[in-house]
């Protein structure tokens, strides 16, 4: 990936997500270079980018990290499509993470997935803290195209809590 591209992702991604969702820029890039992580990248007629979904992939399963879309055109189908397509070359279960939904856009995002057909699970869950000094995030876990069984889904919080988040296992959870 050029630095442009990789460039109009981290600021998407800022536009996009809090602090405590996203790592450092040197941290986002470094991802790169691991064999599991991957960016997918949709462009306008113009070569800029407009959406992104940054995934992990993994014997078992694959986990969405972020999805996002230009806030100027968010509404559009394009991020339901840049999901659409990458749920149709999964032959494994995929997972994401949700913040609980307690408000309004808490639960249009679920919602959103949902339609996708994704499933929200209400197994204890943190999001590991993705910078220094930060603290651990509430956060619950949305499976496509089932629900998990609660042993499958303790593998695969491990995996996640190992891989994506470099953590010590058992974590607290």
């Amino acid at each position: 990936m050029n630095d442009t591209t990789f460039n109009e992702v981290f600021t998407l991604m800022e536009a996009s997500f809090p602090v405590s969702e996203i790592r450092t820029y040197t941290g986002q890039r470094g991802l790169l270079e691991i064999p599991h992580y991957r960016l997918i990248v949709e462009k306008d007629s113009s070569d800029r980018t407009i959406a992104f979904l940054a995934c992990w992939e993994f014997s078992l399963f694959r986990f969405v990290e972020h999805i996002a879309v230009d806030p100027s055109i968010r509404g559009s189908g394009i991020g339901k499509k840049l999901m659409e397509d990458y749920l149709k070359q999964s032959d494994k279960p995929v997972l994401l993470e949700v913040e609980p939904p307690s408000g309004v856009l808490e639960q249009r995002r679920v919602g959103f997935y949902e339609r996708l057909g994704f499933h929200l699970h209400s197994f204890p869950y943190v999001q590991p803290p993705l910078r220094e000094g930060q603290a651990d995030l509430p956060l619950l876990i949305m499976t496509y195209p089932r629900l998990l069984q609660e042993q499958e889904f303790h593998l695969f919080r491990e995996i996640l809590y190992t891989e994506v988040y470099k953590v010590n296992v058992p974590y607290k959870s």
